[in-house]
């Protein structure tokens, strides 16, 4: 299989997600790609002042009418991806840069605004160490590393430029700290090729996000590889990661996402184990874990997660897809 690395340039990025935007590779399913990638404001050097207003130096210029998105690499097209087809992303590494940033308020959103910090915001910044896996802000304060990537997805099948704000059914911007390497995240392909893209690295988050940030940060490396799925039918994404399965649920409203999220778990407890809905519905009350995987993207997250060792101890035959 054939291994691709994947430079931040204008040849490389862009700021939103469309079927139109053509593909900057075309690869065969079981090939991997090596990428680098900017942090989620477009930085090409770490962040010194802790003011909004003096950010610094930045990627110019921006593809049109996308410079308020994401900076993702792609897209990304996969011989023989059609819609109803399943795309599976291998996240082999994640190698996160030597800084980072926390934005904490300062600008219009619901967090901020309800915690009186719309008009008055700072900075965190992080000094991260990619060998020791830790992170280190002004304060003195350290924290493990646990990288993942906050935004891998696919465009929707409708034309025209689609933000990467929020997540979608084919993937975006799902936040999900899960997603770590070791990790497979299938996710329903729309378009003919897929059209992947990835970006937005963060180096730590919380579930939730709650700043509306994570430690936002330029990412070294993160490798994946890529296979297609024809038989397997999604109409959310799901994961395989060090920590379990996980089934989401993307709605703007967060009980209808947590429902999505249970829906989904219950659906695949049911088809992949053999079980009764209602004995996959009572074991999720017993032993999954519902999760916000984000609260501020204006479409919420919630992930379920079955957790390895509960598979075992039911006595569950679980094999990878």
């Amino acid at each position: 299989m054939t291994v691709y690395q994947i430079e931040p340039d204008q040849t490389t990025l862009h700021g939103a997600f469309s079927r139109d935007i053509p593909p900057i590779l075309t690869i065969k399913p079981g090939d991997t790609v090596r990428f680098r990638t900017l942090d989620a404001a477009w930085n090409l050097e770490p962040r010194r002042s802790t003011r909004h207003d003096e950010p610094p130096r930045q990627f110019f210029p921006r593809p049109a009418g996308q410079e308020n998105g994401h900076p993702l690499c792609g897209p990304v097209a996969i011989e023989g991806a059609q819609p109803g087809m399943t795309l599976g992303i291998k996240i082999n590494e994640i190698r996160p840069g030597s800084w980072g940033y926390t934005a904490v308020g300062g600008w219009p959103h619901p967090v901020n605004e309800r915690l009186g910090m719309d008009r008055d915001g700072t900075y965190l910044l992080w000094d991260l160490d990619a060998v020791a896996m830790t992170g280190q802000n002004q304060f003195g304060q350290t924290i493990s590393l646990k990288p993942f990537m906050g935004v891998m997805g696919m465009p929707p099948a409708e034309p025209g430029l689609h933000s990467t704000v929020p997540p979608r059914f084919t993937g975006g911007n799902l936040d999900c700290k899960e997603l770590v390497a070791g990790s497979t995240l299938y996710l329903p392909i729309a378009v003919p090729g897929g059209l992947f893209s990835v970006g937005d690295g963060h180096a730590r988050q919380g579930d939730g996000e709650s700043s509306v940030t994570a430690i936002e940060c330029p990412v070294e490396s993160v490798e994946l590889t890529f296979n297609l799925y024809p038989k397997m039918q999604l109409t959310m994404p799901q994961a395989h990661t060090p920590a379990g399965w996980i089934t989401f649920g993307l709605h703007h409203d967060l009980n209808e996402a947590a429902l999505l999220a249970l829906e989904g778990m219950v659906d695949f407890m049911s088809h992949r184990y053999g079980l009764t809905r209602h004995n996959a519905l009572g074991l999720t009350s017993v032993a999954v874990d519902l999760r916000i995987t984000q609260m501020v993207n204006s479409t919420r997250g919630v992930h379920a997660i079955l957790p390895h060792e509960v598979i075992a101890e039911l006595g569950l035959v679980d094999d990878t897809v």
